[in-house]
């Protein structure tokens, strides 16, 4: 099973990631796209990057710091200039990146210390944007490539200049990276779905937890404390949403109080070993209205019509072309309903390659291979107004077709929270919140109203069946 899970620890007597393999693939995969490119060599300041080139990682701490780099050049192997005492570390540790040979005697090794900008933090004249571009030219110029173009992910201005000043060609070099973390490695897919079967964990969790009078934030510490329980790397973001908050989707969770009646959906998003998910599920607190379960149907038919078209060789237009227009549901263009039905590619960053929404994939559609690992989301507002459903699920293209490794229930609106009983047996899960709303008869005396028995006897008579929380 291509996307099998295993424990969390090392053992020796199954075979599990196997980390080394997972290293190599990881760099061939790059040299091979640097290879395939018109650039001499490819110098990262992303996070992602350097850890799918070098294997290193130095806390999620940093990631918004801008003090790391390593460089990639053609027919060389990779070095990394880190923090601190950090190069110390990976020189004792990391002995992957030591590329010396007998004839290197003394020379530096692949882990080097080194220090950037930290986002303009350093003054201007310390010298350190012009430290940073002697080290690369100094690097490119041993394996002669100092007049081929340099491609570089992301960088700062002064970095640049610097690099130019040196006479460097700096171009794009994103691009380099994102073709080869395009299609991920047997390892990648397992890392992968063990981070998704921790949010499964995290959804349950969260289902038990929902009832009136829970805050957003709440769920939010709840989640990110099993995700960090179960190992997790880093909680990225528990995007929780509910209420009149789910239309228009703000994407940012707040402290609002949770009422009976609410629709509620979260995206979570954590790393496990560096591999992300994205992973959206939407609930019901106690019950939910005709207008939401309406929405959420339609909102898990545009995902499973785009699910049953995924297979090699299929294209982001394919998929797309089954969702609808940003018109049909309330807005006035497709960069005015970008993300909301959407997908990307999953693996050491979200988003990744491919990208598939209609504002830029009918035009420039990208072709699906084996291998490729991302989520698909959907969105629909209710008729009410203010309520919504949100689906994700993350998907993984094998030669057969599509399978999906975000396995907490979907096929149908949860309804979470306790059952409420009336003297006439449960109340409904199917009605409105405003409870005069479920009076399905006119006005006049109780009697008449409620068929003699305390109860809208027509509603209740085809739902007081129903058995717990959907």
């Amino acid at each position: 099973m291509g996307t099998a899970t295993f424990g969390l620890n090392t053992v020796d007597w199954e075979s599990r990631v196997d980390v080394d393999r997972l290293r190599t693939q990881r760099l061939a995969r790059l040299k091979a796209q640097l290879d395939r490119s018109e650039l001499g060599a490819v110098l990262t300041f992303d996070f992602h990057n350097i850890r799918y080139m070098t294997a290193t990682h130095i806390g999620t701490w940093a990631m918004d710091k801008m003090i790391r780099f390593a460089l990639l050049a053609r027919g060389a192997e990779p070095v990394l200039w880190d923090f601190g005492s950090a190069a110390r570390h990976h020189q004792l540790y990391t002995p992957w990146l030591d590329h010396r040979t007998a004839d290197d005697g003394d020379g530096p090794s692949g882990a080097r210390a080194g220090i950037s900008l930290l986002r303009g933090a350093f003054h201007p004249k310390s010298g350190i944007a012009e430290s940073v571009a002697a080290k690369i030219y100094e690097e490119l110029e041993r394996h002669g490539l100092h007049r081929e173009p340099l491609g570089v992910d992301l960088v700062e201005m002064p970095i640049l200049q610097a690099l130019r000043d040196r006479g460097l060609t700096v171009v794009d070099g994103q691009q380099v990276f994102l073709e080869a973390r395009r299609i991920k490695t047997q390892d990648e897919i397992t890392l992968l779905t063990t981070a998704a079967s921790m949010v499964d964990a995290a959804y349950d969790e969260l289902y038990g937890f929902l009832r009136p009078g829970v805050r957003e934030n709440e769920t939010v510490g709840l989640v990110s404390k099993k995700l960090f329980d179960l190992g997790s790397e880093q909680v990225e973001g528990v995007n929780a949403i509910s209420g009149e908050r789910c239309s228009p989707h703000p994407h940012v969770f707040s402290d609002r109080i949770l009422r009976p009646g609410d629709p509620a959906f979260f995206d979570i998003l954590h790393s496990f070993m560096g591999y992300r998910t994205c992973y959206y599920r939407t609930f019901a607190v106690g019950s939910a209205s005709t207008a939401q379960i309406d929405a959420y149907k339609r909102c898990r038919e545009y995902m499973d019509v785009a699910i049953n078209l995924v297979k090699p060789g299929a294209t982001t237009a394919d998929i797309v072309s089954v969702w609808p227009t940003a018109q049909e549901f309330g807005f006035a263009d497709e960069e005015a309903a970008f993300a909301l039905q959407y997908g990307h590619g999953v693996g050491l960053s979200i988003w990744e390659k491919p990208i598939f929404s209609r504002l830029v994939s009918l035009e420039h559609p990208e072709v699906l291979e084996e291998g490729m690992v991302f989520a698909l989301e959907t969105y629909w507002p209710a008729k009410d107004g203010w309520s919504a459903a949100r689906i994700e699920e993350e998907i993984v293209v094998t030669a057969d077709g599509a399978e999906v490794i975000t396995k907490f229930p979907a096929e149908d609106l949860l309804v979470a929270g306790q059952r409420y009983y009336t003297t006439g047996g449960l109340l409904p899960i199917e009605r409105e919140s405003q409870s005069h709303l479920n009076n399905l008869v006119g006005p006049g005396d109780r009697a008449t109203r409620n068929g003699g028995n305390g109860h809208v006897g027509a509603h209740a008579a085809g739902k007081s069946a129903e058995g717990g929380a959907a």
